[in-house]
């Protein structure tokens, strides 16, 4: 079992930034990848953000040049470091994380509760 908390949501104005934290606990053995997803009224979940446990990252377009993941191993915590914000990056972030077992027992995935960022225009 594990256990997602984030931190560092709230309101802001265009242009501003904010940094997303997401602490993991309990069972953190195997965790491989690490994420931000989001959901906006009306759309569906999507990814923003990815770093695996090599550094290795990867970003949504819309994102790409102003969002910045990272994480800390040895505290089990993932950051998302996001510049420039717009409108359009209101939404609920949550925080993800997945324990790769194998080719033949696959993937387990973990979920935050998610942290609300609001851009206003």
């Amino acid at each position: 079992q594990v256990q997602l908390v984030e931190s560092g949501g709230g309101l802001v104005q265009t242009g501003g930034s904010l940094r997303l934290s997401c602490a993991a606990s309990g069972s953190t053995f195997m965790i491989n990848t690490m994420g931000w997803f989001r959901q906006a009224p009306g759309k569906q979940r999507e990814l923003v953000a990815s770093i695996s446990n090599g550094g290795s990252t990867n970003y949504a377009d819309s994102v790409k040049g102003r969002f910045t993941i990272s994480r800390d191993n040895a505290k089990n915590t993932v950051y998302l470091q996001m510049n420039n914000l717009k409108p359009e990056d209101t939404a609920i972030y949550y925080c993800n994380a997945r324990k790769r077992w194998g080719v033949t027992r696959g993937d387990n995935d973990y979920w935050g509760q998610g942290t609300q960022v609001t851009v206003s225009s």
